[in-house]
């Protein structure tokens, strides 16, 4: 498309607020209230139960009861993020149970959610629907340790992928082999009823077994895969978890596997979804808008260097995407925790994966003249910390240096909130009540 200047001079006026706008138009094109007409099921003889775990399960319980026929029977429960419960909609009935229990580290309530939806499925016949509502935090929230396996030490070896670097694909092939309703279980519960799951993406590559840890999809890892990933990071384990994983105790459901006959899935939002509407918001404005992938994956501050240097090519007209225009991906990168704890430091920085990307990007631009940028996570939460994201601006650096502070030791110390909260450039949206993972727009001017 041809730019035009007279479209986009208020974005010069104003770049902060329109990558604000671009962030907020890919949070709200994967709503789930907009994408679940379309993908309801029948009517089934039987009953229907809903069944979901997720960040998004409560806009995804409350569109079935919007959707759902009001005379029609409907029962059953999801498990979503302490805070992420969003208000009713007005004239809605209630008919699902909503729970909320701990993430990204599972803690007790998230046990008793999961013992409570395994229970819910005793009795179902071939007559039955099961409306399964899954996105991204159900691995942490749908906890059920396996057999042999204790909470504490199932919390544990969370705690420490969290902090190793693993990326999401092997972080939840450990977790489906020490779980009792992970990994396709799920489903296998439900048989002989119908399973349709619904299921919103925040994984890259969009492959449904690795959403939540696919409690309703056959598992093609095994035992020995998660063992090795263990190992691969280093992982402590004890000699129970090791015995269980060596001698494939564990071991999940796999495709081909009768008990998923029945099962369905359809993945009702994307990341490339929302990045496209992100697309057509800058085009719309003049810009051109160029989307380099829904997959990326890698250690989030280096990330943010390979955009950099897009960036500063674009920036001085020797790049591949031609300026005025607005540089857009997604996925989901990782975060080592470098950090170590001393008597004189206390705790660990703060910040989360869109942060140190930020931070990253940061160091690789150096200041480079026309480019502004956001990363945002599009569940409204930033790792554990209570923003989405940051921004960064052509005099990043200089303020940062204006306020005393060094970025080196902000990314030694992973902390990319106490950066970008000293110069007043954390982005805070609260709970989205979706999440379809990592959002990050360059404009280019």
């Amino acid at each position: 498309m041809t730019a035009n200047p007279q479209l986009h001079a208020d974005i010069q006026q104003n770049p902060r607020a329109f990558l604000r706008q671009l962030f907020d138009q890919a949070v709200q094109r994967a709503q789930p209230l907009h994408n679940t007409p379309a993908f309801l099921p029948k009517l089934p003889k039987g009953r229907t139960l809903v069944l979901g775990a997720g960040k998004a399960a409560g806009a995804m319980a409350h569109a079935v009861e919007a959707l759902w026929p009001h005379d029609a029977p409907l029962s059953g429960m999801v498990v979503t993020r302490y805070g992420h419960t969003p208000v009713r909609p007005e004239g809605v009935p209630e008919r699902l149970k909503i729970v909320e229990a701990s993430h990204p580290v599972p803690d007790a309530a998230g046990l008793a959610a999961a013992e409570e939806i395994l229970s819910l499925t005793q009795g179902l016949t071939a007559n039955d629907l099961v409306l399964c509502l899954i996105s991204g935090g159900g691995s942490a929230l749908l906890t059920l340790p396996a057999e042999g396996l204790s909470l504490a030490e199932k919390q544990a070896i969370n705690q420490a992928l969290l902090k190793s670097g693993a990326n999401i694909g092997e972080m939840n092939c450990v977790r489906k082999h020490l779980s009792r309703i992970k990994g396709g279980r799920l489903a296998a519960a439900c048989a002989p009823a119908q399973v349709v799951t619904l299921a919103i993406s925040d994984v890259p590559g969009d492959d449904p077994s690795v959403i939540a840890s696919g409690p309703t999809v056959p598992d093609a890892t095994s035992c020995a895969d998660a063992l090795q990933i263990l190992q691969r990071y280093q992982i402590d384990i004890s000699s129970g978890v090791l015995k269980a994983l060596q001698d494939s105790t564990w071991e999940s459901p796999k495709p081909g596997d009768p008990a998923f006959a029945r099962s369905t899935v359809h993945l009702i939002a994307t990341p490339q979804q929302s990045l496209l509407a992100a697309a057509s918001l800058a085009e719309s404005k003049g810009l051109r808008a160029y989307v380099l992938s829904d997959e990326m994956e890698g250690e989030s501050r280096e990330v943010g260097k390979v955009h950099a240097a897009l960036a500063r090519a674009s920036a001085r007209g020797q790049g591949p995407f031609q300026k005025p225009c607005v540089i857009l991906s997604g996925g989901e990168t990782t975060v080592t925790v470098r950090a170590v704890k001393t008597e004189s430091k206390k705790r660990e920085g703060r910040g989360g994966r869109a942060g140190e990307f930020c931070m990253g990007l940061a160091q690789g631009l150096q200041g480079q003249a026309g480019v502004w940028a956001i990363a945002a996570d599009t569940d409204g939460i930033d790792g554990i910390e209570d923003n989405a994201g940051a921004l960064v601006t052509p005099d990043t650096l200089s303020r940062g240096v204006q306020a005393g502070l060094r970025l080196d030791e902000h990314l030694s110390n992973n902390d990319a909130y106490g950066y970008f909260q000293a110069l007043n450039d954390l982005v805070f949206s609260g709970p989205t009540h979706t999440n379809v993972n990592d959002f990050r727009a360059i404009l280019v001017l």
